[in-house]
């Protein structure tokens, strides 16, 4: 499963480039395609500008939902405890702790001056 939307991730994120490099800049009406008026057809100012800006944004869309699934999918698959959890807690030698469960807990004594 995550290898097929890792390959859907990529021809999305290509697909976006290019539609984003085929685009016409504001400065010089320029882009991969060109500048100027003389084009007809579908990459007209109008017609173009219209098509790729909606092209860019489902692409976008589409890359930003795929992005943020892999990100779940991937720390679904790692997931740990937390790093105090992992710190092993520091014990004391085996003796002193028998040593220390055999005592039975009593008041600690305070002499009494008469």
């Amino acid at each position: 499963m995550d290898t097929v939307l890792l390959v859907a991730h990529l021809i999305l994120a290509v697909a976006l480039i290019s539609v984003i490099l085929i685009q016409r800049t504001a400065q010089d009406g320029g882009g991969l395609m060109g500048g100027g008026s003389t084009m007809g057809g579908l990459f007209t100012a109008r017609g173009s500008a219209n098509l790729l800006t909606r092209t860019t944004a489902i692409l976008a869309t589409l890359f930003i939902c795929t992005s943020m699934t892999l990100g779940f999918i991937a720390s679904a698959k790692h997931k740990t405890r937390s790093v105090t959890d992992q710190i092993a807690p520091i014990s004391a030698p085996a003796a002193e702790s028998e040593a220390a469960k055999d005592k039975p807990e009593t008041a600690p004594s305070v002499p009494v001056s008469k």
